[in-house]
């Protein structure tokens, strides 16, 4: 226990700022494996892997059986079943053979004119959940609580469905066509070169894969993610996905009890476990990425994203005045990263206070901008300051609960009564305009940042 404790103070008491810069790259590199492996620990990347093994299932051949249309059309559907075999590579030669083979002829058995509406509705149903599911996953990774709009989670993943199989294709036919020709062949015949241009073409697969992890890790989540951060989960969770593939192979081949306790059942169970291991590794990858563009996340305890009734007041009356500030300035609508990053705040805690703002009434999102943007909802000099405060200190209430059941207290009452007044007579009218257009707020305009079209003023009447 006493190692432990020297290892921990070690981690997370030393200051880098006055290490060399090796050590500071190792120390870094332990906080960030202690707080994925603390959200390993927690249990909820475990379940949430679970989830999708389950969710897989169900929409496994549904979603194999429109890749194969879609990639039928261009005539490369026989690759299909070695691209899937080489997948479960990790399985054996013999359980990945077989649970490709029960794949590829699930989909072929499937006919769509003898399913009928409601069954063509239910496969497309299962696909679409499965997105979702991970959409969810991905979310709760990145502490954001909203999903994508239904009309851009519909339009979002049908371009995946539709358009991901024949990227992934039309990759390993360029490959393939390069690799064939005769100059190529004269390359690799060629001493010392050669040998470099056959390592590289070796690796191509696994540069495939970090690039299929780093798009995922892009467009998943319900936020912006850096190219750079989404990258470093990519590759991070492409040498695990394939350190995993490698044991698992070993695991398989020295493990005969399976075949013996599970029998014709025996592919299936590897099959499963296999494609739970794949999904943990995934969401992995999405956590590095999470804590590489987030290092202010990277603690020894996990930040609590409580806020005080003080915060949230300040947090409400910081966004009145970039917001309307933004709006009389004619610059770029402030979206809740942008937010977030210039109030030094977790994007899912200041997301409450912007909720409850959009919520009263006081700012609204710019029609059909991604991510979403905003401005005054209606004019700012018709905003009293005091309706801002209202809007966070109500933020947690039930609208439809009955406090009936209080005993009513006159002194209590006239002392919230009197605490009311206080705060009106302080800010003296004041209203979201007047914030806005003050001289402190106007010297801090430069932290809008890109000066944009004026965002039509018409959103706030």
């Amino acid at each position: 226990m006493q190692a432990i404790d020297r290892l921990t103070r070690l981690i997370w008491n030393t200051d880098l700022s006055t290490r060399p810069g090796w050590q500071r790259a190792a120390l870094g590199l332990a906080r960030l494996l202690w707080v994925v492996f603390r959200d390993i620990q927690e249990g909820e990347l475990t379940l949430r892997a679970m989830s999708l093994v389950y969710t897989s299932l169900l929409s496994l051949v549904p979603l194999l059986a429109i890749s194969f249309s879609v990639l039928k059309g261009f005539g490369v559907h026989g690759q299909m079943e070695p691209l899937i075999l080489g997948a479960l590579e990790p399985l054996g030669e013999e359980a990945a053979a077989d649970v490709t083979e029960r794949l590829i002829d699930f989909v072929d058995r499937m006919q769509v004119g003898v399913l009928g509406a409601v069954g063509l509705a239910f496969l497309f149903y299962t696909v679409v959940a499965l997105m979702q599911k991970i959409e969810g996953s991905f979310n709760y990774i990145w502490h954001i609580r909203g999903e994508r709009p239904l009309t851009r989670r519909f339009s979002d993943y049908l371009s995946v469905l539709l358009i991901g199989p024949v990227l992934v294709f039309l990759a390993i036919a360029v490959a393939t066509m390069v690799t064939a020709t005769p100059a190529y062949q004269a390359v690799v015949e060629t001493p010392g070169i050669g040998a470099v241009v056959a390592w590289a073409t070796s690796l191509a697969p696994y540069v495939l894969v970090i690039l299929a992890f780093t798009f995922l890790y892009i467009f998943m989540p319900n936020t912006r993610v850096r190219f750079g951060s989404a990258l470093v989960g990519g590759l991070v969770a492409g040498g695990l996905w394939a350190a995993a593939g490698t044991a698992f192979a070993s695991f398989v081949a020295t493990s005969t009890q399976y075949a013996a306790v599970y029998s014709a059942f025996a592919a299936m169970v590897l099959f499963l476990i296999w494609l739970f291991v794949t999904w943990l590794v995934v969401l992995v990858g999405g956590s590095i990425a999470f804590y590489h563009q987030n290092p202010d996340f990277v603690t020894k305890d996990r930040p609590s994203l409580l806020l005080s009734n003080s915060i949230k007041e300040r947090l409400a009356l910081s966004v009145a005045h970039l917001v309307g500030q933004s709006y009389y300035l004619g610059n770029a609508p402030w979206t809740l990263e942008r937010l977030a990053v210039r109030l030094h705040v977790p994007r899912d805690a200041l997301s409450t206070v912007v909720d409850a703002l959009a919520k009263a009434g006081l700012i609204t999102q710019v029609a059909e901008a991604w991510p979403p943007a905003y401005l005054p909802a209606k004019p700012p000099d018709m905003t009293p300051l005091k309706a801002v405060l209202d809007a966070v200190r109500s933020t947690d209430q039930n609208a439809g609960a009955d406090y009936g059941w209080m005993p009513r207290d006159p002194a209590i009452e006239g002392l919230q009564e009197a605490i009311d007044r206080a705060i009106e007579r302080a800010l003296d009218k004041q209203t979201v305009k007047d914030l806005a257009l003050s001289p402190l707020a106007t010297a801090t305009a430069e932290d809008d940042g890109t000066v944009d079209e004026a965002p039509g003023r018409d959103a706030a009447g």
